[in-house]
């Protein structure tokens, strides 16, 4: 454990920068809440269970929204959570839930999927701007039960939420790497009893030069991302319409190997969601994907592949109150996706399933949850994946849960297809399946808040890129067993009611891969993560943030990122200012890609009617 020490030194600065802190009227860092309540009581993610290990991330406040730029940042508020970033911007990223790999997590928009079927590379390739999202809820653990594939390491869920008054606001900013950014967000609230209940409209573009100068923008960045989002109500009850669209062309330098490569992406988005009375729930989605990717810039027709992929998703969801402490939720699903790629190939895929979740509540001091899932794919194969989860409340605050579940995933396109010189897909890949198992204890006194919880997955037909000689290509196979075993734990303590301070600390060991195994993914994970954040409010006016991260990667030195920001809180015009990387550490999030050392952004939110 030698990261032990140098984290303590490191969180020393930022501790004293704690008790050193003015008077103020709110904390800023978003609230992580382990239990929350549900958007409607026919979500399947037990997101008001206490028994899982649910994190939720809230984006309502428009005071901290200048202190973020992309979901990402977020995210790493979260120490479980492992970003492995190609590019800042949120051009690609992927992302890691206790030490699985990146494709293993499943992104969800309102609890419908937009995992890419091409490559879970592309799964943060966001249609919707960080402005439309109300929340993010994380679920750490095994999430099939209620989602489906993808859902190994856990599930990442953003919500959007009607608009919650008549605004617009404007945000304009640059700083280092000639990085500039502009955002939009433009909302409208009707009448409570019109039929337009509210409308917003948001749009960013974030741009910057590159920060790896080997060629020309061989590491910039146009990030383009627009949304409108309309609630309707009527006697049935509320519809949600939500339209998207990205375009991003960006610099891939050393993404994939030692080229000076280029790709663009496009995304287009759009889902309808209707409330049918208060317990039942439909929804309907669909998502088009394309990919350019150009080996050589320098020489663009020397190798190119162009993929479109879609992919739909409909469900009707409904809830039962059996009793006044016992719910039933049930519901059944239906998806398919296909893909058009000059490299892959032409093909497609139809699932069906259905879920019910059963939950014992309030029940004296004990609560239980039971649920299962049936998916069928490809004919007549089907996987069950079950899971349960209970909790026992021994009074003063102080709680024990446990859970189980089973997840699977089914392999992407390009782990089934792709073929390069350095990549060699395999059509005869098996679903990965894991056998996932946890237990903790939460204690709540007065504004103090501490978790701990111990986990262990069991992971059968992982699929990973290996092999056993440096000169020869990377080999999608199936790997027989992984255990990964770890434990995470936090502590929230507000003091005066205007300032935070929070500290997590994740730890992750996993078996040790066949001697003389190169590994690409499966065991390029997080064995420690660190974090100490900081918010105040001062005087009604300055909100600021500071964050301080150490990381250390299997068989690597750890590392320290601490970032900044401040902005003002009121008013017509808000400036605020970001700095990340104050450390101006070196690193690398995936090998092989070095990332920015530490960059300054600034500039001016303008709001009308001014901010309050």
């Amino acid at each position: 454990m030698k990261t032990l020490p140098f984290l303590l030194a490191c969180l020393t600065p930022a501790a004293a920068f704690a008790q050193s802190a003015p008077a103020a009227q709110q904390p800023v860092l978003p609230p992580v809440a382990q239990t929350v309540d549900v958007t409607t009581s026919s979500e399947p993610l037990p997101l008001a269970d206490p028994d899982r290990s649910v994190r939720l991330i809230d984006l309502a406040d428009p005071a901290r929204q200048p202190l973020f730029n992309a979901v990402e940042d977020y995210l790493r508020l979260d120490p479980s959570i492992q970003l492995q970033e190609r590019s800042p911007g949120g051009v690609q990223a992927d992302i890691s839930i206790r030490g699985t790999t990146f494709e293993q997590t499943l992104v969800l928009v309102n609890g419908m999927r937009v995992n890419d079927p091409e490559t879970a590379h592309l799964n943060l390739d966001l249609t919707v701007p960080l402005e439309a999202i109300s929340r993010i809820d994380v679920l750490h653990g095994s999430g099939s039960t209620f989602y489906g594939s993808d859902a190994i390491g856990g599930a990442v869920n953003l919500i959007t939420a009607p608009a919650p008054r008549t605004f617009a606001e404007i945000r304009l900013g640059g700083g280092s790497y000639n990085e500039n950014e502009q955002h939009l967000r433009a909302a409208y609230l009707a009448n409570p009893k019109s039929v337009l209940n509210s409308e917003q409209i948001t749009a960013s573009r974030d741009a910057s030069d590159g920060f790896f100068y080997q060629g020309a923008n061989d590491r910039g960045y146009h990030s383009l991302a627009a949304a409108s989002d309309t609630f309707l109500l009527s006697p049935i009850g509320q519809t949600e319409i939500l339209l998207a669209a990205s375009d991003r062309p960006y610099g891939a330098n050393l993404f994939y190997g030692d080229y000076d490569s280029k790709e663009r992406t496009k995304g287009w988005y759009g889902a309808i969601r209707q409330e049918i009375a208060r317990d039942t729930l439909a929804d309907f989605a669909y998502r088009r994907h394309t990919d350019l990717f150009v080996l050589l810039a320098s020489n663009p027709n020397y190798y190119r592949n162009n993929h479109i992929d879609t992919a739909w998703q409909a469900d009707l969801r409904h809830t039962s109150h059996l009793a006044a402490n016992l719910d039933l939720a049930y519901g059944v699903e239906a998806d398919g996706d296909s893909i058009l790629s000059s490299n892959l190939g032409h093909h497609a895929r139809n699932q069906g399933a259905g879920y019910v979740n059963l939950s014992a509540h309030a029940l004296g001091r004990l609560s239980l949850s039971v649920g299962a899932r049936q998916e069928i794919y490809r004919g007549p194969t089907a996987v069950f994946s079950p899971s349960a989860a209970a909790g026992y409340a021994f009074g003063h605050g102080l709680r024990a849960h446990a859970a189980y579940g089973h997840g699977f995933r089914l392999p992407t396109y390009l782990d089934l297809y792709y073929s390069d010189p350095a990549t060699i897909g395999n059509p005869n890949l098996k679903p990965e399946t894991s056998q996932s198992f946890e237990e903790g204890l939460d204690w709540t006194h007065a504004r103090l808040h501490a978790s701990a919880t111990a986990f262990q997955m069991h992971q059968s037909n992982g699929i990973d890129y290996s092999k056993y000689a440096l000169t020869a290509p990377w080999q999608a196979t199936n790997v027989n067993h992984i255990t990964y075993t770890g434990a995470e734990s936090a502590l929230s303590y507000t003091l005066r009611g205007d300032q935070r301070i929070d500290l997590g600390y994740t730890f992750i060991h996993a078996t040790p891969p066949p001697a003389g195994l190169i590994s690409e993914y499966a065991y390029n994970y997080a064995a420690q993560n660190a974090s100490l954040a900081y918010a105040v409010t001062v005087r009604h006016q300055l909100s600021a943030r500071t964050q301080l991260g150490v990381i250390q990667k299997t068989a690597q030195s750890p590392y320290p990122l601490w970032s900044v920001a401040l902005a003002r809180s009121q008013g017509l015009i808000r400036p605020y200012l970001r700095m990340d990387n104050l450390s101006n550490t070196s690193y690398q999030e995936t090998p092989g890609v070095p990332l920015p050392g530490r960059t300054l952004v600034g500039g001016l939110v303008m709001s009308w009617p001014a901010a309050r």
